[in-house]
């Protein structure tokens, strides 16, 4: 896939860069060491700052806004094993760990929301 980066001026413009970085996501999977993880990041920062200034919200932390989204339905720890291990979402919960890019974009497809969310501002 060729595309300009670029900041987003458009709709149309959110739409591709969300599309290519589901794809970019898919093609790193778990391997934050992957060749196009950078782009992942790179990618994920230009969708959050549209998403900043065109749909701003009450800005929470990012493990606030993955803790209201487990508690919306009814998840528990474990019933994220398949994502992050329960170790790290503890420690994510407790604030003593981040979430990377790439766990960010795998909660925004479980969840089916903006991996922006999990991404500090």
């Amino acid at each position: 896939m060729v595309m300009t980066h670029r900041p987003i001026h458009s709709e149309a413009d959110y739409d591709r860069m969300v599309a290519l970085m589901n794809s970019v996501l898919d093609a790193v999977g778990d391997d934050e060491e992957h060749a196009l993880s950078g782009l992942l990041d790179l990618v994920s920062d230009l969708v959050a700052a549209y998403e900043e200034e065109h749909y701003a919200i009450e800005p929470a932390e990012p493990k606030e806004a993955l803790r209201f989204l487990m508690e919306a339905r009814s998840l528990r720890q474990e019933d994220l094993s398949t994502i992050v291990p329960q170790s790290n979402l503890s420690a994510i919960l407790a604030g003593k760990r981040k979430i990377s890019a790439t766990l960010a974009g795998k909660l925004g497809k479980f969840f089916q929301v903006s991996p922006a969310i999990f991404i500090p501002t």
